[in-house]
């Protein structure tokens, strides 16, 4: 299934949970430094659905990843997470010490009903990115139902996302319906003028996206570290700024293809002479960056027309911000788009850790339509591509 396609999966509401040891994967990761949670958001997010399962009287088996570690690694157990899980939610949860095995089959098997248990991280399995089948056995032996409900790993195939799927009668959560409700808009019949702003770091995380998405938008803005290889492709100066060389050619391609023209670069840049909060900064010209000067933001110019093409269009997505955010003196365009998603009438949506991070620190985070848990998810779904995460949960429809 396609996310054009009318979803078609069980949701909590078709099955009985009563008694059920269920098994529930939630997107719990959060980004960490030192050992301790910088945002919490997804847990908030995670939250609702754990709460429905618990007044069900289901038996709540949760597991999820966090970070990429490289096998079993202290700094990154689910441990932190769980304990913020019980304070936000005011209730009393457990944790795994691991993330199978005789040990956890029989910490669930002591479950009463409405009560949680955390498995570690799911990425301390080798078997977890391979959709190993043993390993999502294991996991099925874990549950009487499972809950997909991490919109953030649903496009990808692994153990805890389809594996376990395939083996045990699966429904979609309620943040996944409400995901694919919300973000659907944008794929279908787009209320129109619709606009994707795209910013973060590198061109490359977003060279697919933007090819895929280009034909389908009316315009899209383009700021963060990514415009800069897109500027060279133009012929344009960047000094020090962030540049893939690899991929100039391919931005040359899309500027001068046939929707090359739905491509909104910036006029003016927020320049730096090094990469440091303190750094001096100053205003020029696109293509106007002096050889050991950087860009880290996107200039007044820029952002008024950004702010004026996001506030008059019908659809708006944002993923990624559009300069250092988490520094003052760089954060005046990530500011200006998210304030004008703010303002405008139609329906916006922003995902993205990063540009949801940004929102949170605006206080902004209420003033748009749908604030997604997936990144990389969001915007393959709005390519179109099936998900598998989701694709798998057809097979329970009529089972």
């Amino acid at each position: 299934m396609t996310s054009a396609e009318k979803p078609s999966f069980l949701t909590l509401s078709a099955v009985e949970v009563s008694g059920r040891a269920v098994l529930a994967r939630c997107d719990l990761n959060v980004p960490m430094e030192a050992g301790a949670i910088i945002d919490d958001f997804r847990i908030e997010a995670a939250l609702s659905t754990i709460n429905l399962l618990r007044g069900g009287g289901a038996k709540v088996v949760i597991c999820s990843h966090l970070g990429r570690p490289k096998g079993r690694d202290p700094g990154f157990s689910m441990a932190p997470i769980t304990s913020r899980l019980g304070e936000l939610g005011g209730f009393p949860v457990r944790q795994a010490p691991d993330v199978v095995g005789p040990g956890v089959e029989r910490l669930v098997g002591e479950l009463l009903p409405g009560e949680v248990l955390v498995l570690e991280n799911t990425r301390f399995e080798p078997g977890e990115t391979k959709n190993d089948p043993q390993l999502a056995f294991e996991l099925s032996k874990l549950a009487e139902l499972f809950v997909e409900d991490a919109f953030g790993s649903v496009h990808r195939a692994h153990a805890s996302t389809v594996g376990v799927a395939e083996r045990v009668r699966s429904a979609a959560g309620p943040l996944l319906v409400r995901e694919i409700e919300a973000l659907g808009r944008f794929v279908a019949e787009p209320d129109r003028p619709y606009v994707v702003v795209l910013g973060g770091a590198k061109v490359s995380d977003k060279l697919g996206v933007i090819k895929n998405l280009l034909p389908k938008v009316d315009s899209m803005l383009i700021g963060g570290g990514m415009c800069f290889t897109l500027l060279k492709a133009q012929g344009l100066e960047v000094g020090n700024s962030l540049v893939e060389d690899d991929f100039v050619e391919e931005g040359r391609a899309l500027l001068e293809g046939p929707h090359g023209d739905k491509l909104v670069l910036p006029s003016d840049l927020v320049v730096a002479d090094r990469f440091a909060a303190e750094a001096g900064a100053k205003v020029v010209a696109a293509g106007a960056i002096s050889s050991g000067w950087l860009g880290l933001d996107i200039g007044p110019e820029t952002q008024k027309l950004f702010a004026q093409i996001v506030t008059e269009a019908s659809s708006v997505f944002w993923n990624g911000p559009m300069g250092v955010f988490e520094w003052e003196s760089f954060r005046s365009g990530t500011a200006a788009v998210a304030a004008a998603l703010s303002e405008c009438q139609g329906f916006t949506a922003v995902g993205g850790g990063d540009s949801v991070a940004a929102l949170a620190l605006l206080g902004l985070e209420g003033q748009v339509s749908h604030v997604s848990t997936g990144g990389g998810a969001g915007l393959e779904f709005l390519e179109g591509k099936e998900l598998p995460g989701i694709a798998v949960l057809a097979r329970w429809v009529d089972g």
